[in-house]
Protein backbone atom coordinates (compact mmCIF):
# COMPACT_ATOMS: atom_id res chain seq x y z
CA UNK A 1 0.00 0.00 0.00
CA UNK A 2 1.19 3.51 -0.79
CA UNK A 3 1.98 5.89 2.05
CA UNK A 4 1.14 9.61 1.88
CA UNK A 5 3.95 11.93 2.91
CA UNK A 6 4.19 15.72 3.07
CA UNK A 7 6.12 17.90 0.67
CA UNK A 8 5.57 20.84 3.04
CA UNK A 9 5.22 19.75 6.67
CA UNK A 10 3.73 23.13 7.62
CA UNK A 11 0.80 22.69 5.19
CA UNK A 12 -0.02 18.99 4.82
CA UNK A 13 -1.98 17.81 1.78
CA UNK A 14 -5.14 17.05 3.78
CA UNK A 15 -5.11 20.63 5.05
CA UNK A 16 -4.76 21.89 1.48
CA UNK A 17 -7.80 19.81 0.52
CA UNK A 18 -9.92 22.01 2.79
CA UNK A 19 -9.49 25.00 0.45
CA UNK A 20 -11.90 26.25 -2.17
CA UNK A 21 -9.43 27.68 -4.72
CA UNK A 22 -9.54 26.99 -8.40
CA UNK A 23 -8.30 26.24 -10.88
CA UNK A 24 -5.51 24.25 -9.28
CA UNK A 25 -2.67 21.92 -10.20
CA UNK A 26 -1.99 18.81 -8.16
CA UNK A 27 1.66 17.82 -8.36
CA UNK A 28 2.17 14.40 -6.86
CA UNK A 29 5.67 12.98 -6.61
CA UNK A 30 5.91 9.21 -6.20
CA UNK A 31 8.85 7.09 -5.16
CA UNK A 32 8.65 3.45 -6.19
CA UNK A 33 10.37 0.60 -4.38
CA UNK A 34 13.32 -0.98 -6.18
CA UNK A 35 12.13 -2.92 -9.20
CA UNK A 36 8.51 -1.80 -8.78
CA UNK A 37 8.24 1.26 -11.07
CA UNK A 38 6.04 -0.58 -13.56
CA UNK A 39 3.67 -1.63 -10.74
CA UNK A 40 3.42 1.98 -9.55
CA UNK A 41 2.66 3.12 -13.11
CA UNK A 42 -0.12 0.52 -13.37
CA UNK A 43 -1.62 1.62 -10.05
CA UNK A 44 -1.41 5.26 -11.15
CA UNK A 45 -3.18 4.32 -14.40
CA UNK A 46 -6.14 3.06 -12.38
CA UNK A 47 -6.14 6.32 -10.38
CA UNK A 48 -5.98 8.42 -13.55
CA UNK A 49 -8.84 6.54 -15.19
CA UNK A 50 -10.92 6.97 -12.02
CA UNK A 51 -10.19 10.71 -11.87
CA UNK A 52 -10.98 11.20 -15.57
CA UNK A 53 -14.60 10.35 -14.76
CA UNK A 54 -14.87 12.84 -11.87
CA UNK A 55 -16.41 16.33 -12.08
CA UNK A 56 -13.77 19.05 -12.25
CA UNK A 57 -10.99 16.90 -13.69
CA UNK A 58 -9.20 18.61 -16.59
CA UNK A 59 -6.03 16.65 -17.34
CA UNK A 60 -3.13 14.58 -16.01
CA UNK A 61 0.35 13.73 -17.22
CA UNK A 62 2.79 11.29 -15.63
CA UNK A 63 6.55 11.89 -15.87
CA UNK A 64 9.44 9.62 -14.87
CA UNK A 65 12.92 10.64 -13.83
CA UNK A 66 15.61 9.75 -16.36
CA UNK A 67 18.46 7.24 -16.18
CA UNK A 68 16.43 4.53 -14.42
CA UNK A 69 15.07 6.80 -11.70
CA UNK A 70 12.40 5.40 -9.37
CA UNK A 71 10.76 8.85 -9.10
CA UNK A 72 7.52 9.62 -10.94
CA UNK A 73 5.68 12.94 -11.02
CA UNK A 74 2.00 13.35 -11.82
CA UNK A 75 0.83 16.83 -12.92
CA UNK A 76 -2.97 17.00 -12.77
CA UNK A 77 -5.17 20.03 -13.45
CA UNK A 78 -8.51 20.46 -11.69
CA UNK A 79 -11.21 23.11 -11.84
CA UNK A 80 -11.17 23.46 -8.03
CA UNK A 81 -9.88 22.07 -4.77
CA UNK A 82 -13.46 21.18 -3.80
CA UNK A 83 -13.80 18.90 -6.83
CA UNK A 84 -10.43 17.25 -6.18
CA UNK A 85 -11.41 16.78 -2.53
CA UNK A 86 -14.70 15.12 -3.51
CA UNK A 87 -12.94 12.72 -5.89
CA UNK A 88 -10.07 11.98 -3.46
CA UNK A 89 -12.39 11.36 -0.50
CA UNK A 90 -14.51 8.56 -1.92
CA UNK A 91 -14.27 5.11 -0.40
CA UNK A 92 -13.59 3.69 -3.87
CA UNK A 93 -10.50 5.85 -4.31
CA UNK A 94 -9.21 5.30 -0.78
CA UNK A 95 -9.39 1.52 -1.29
CA UNK A 96 -7.29 1.92 -4.47
CA UNK A 97 -4.27 2.88 -2.35
CA UNK A 98 -3.78 -0.87 -1.85
CA UNK A 99 -3.05 -1.24 -5.60
CA UNK A 100 0.38 0.29 -5.03
CA UNK A 101 3.25 -1.96 -3.97
CA UNK A 102 4.36 -1.78 -0.34
CA UNK A 103 7.17 0.73 0.11
CA UNK A 104 5.64 3.24 -2.34
CA UNK A 105 5.42 6.86 -1.24
CA UNK A 106 3.28 9.72 -2.53
CA UNK A 107 3.99 13.42 -1.91
CA UNK A 108 0.87 15.26 -3.16
CA UNK A 109 0.74 19.05 -3.07
CA UNK A 110 -1.76 21.54 -4.50
CA UNK A 111 -0.57 24.61 -6.41
CA UNK A 112 -1.98 27.64 -8.18
CA UNK A 113 -0.39 29.60 -10.99
CA UNK A 114 1.67 32.64 -10.00
CA UNK A 115 1.89 35.73 -12.16
CA UNK A 116 5.42 37.02 -12.60
CA UNK A 117 5.53 40.24 -14.56
CA UNK A 118 7.20 39.84 -17.92
CA UNK A 119 7.52 36.08 -17.53
CA UNK A 120 4.16 34.35 -16.95
CA UNK A 121 0.52 34.97 -16.18
CA UNK A 122 -1.66 33.48 -13.45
Amino acid sequence: MIQLAHLDESIPYRQQLQGEEGPIVLINTFTAPDGKVDEVVEAWKWDAQYFQKQPGYISAQLHRGTAGSRVLVNVAVWESVAQLRAAFSTEEFQKARSHYPDGSFSYPHIFQKVAVEGVCVA
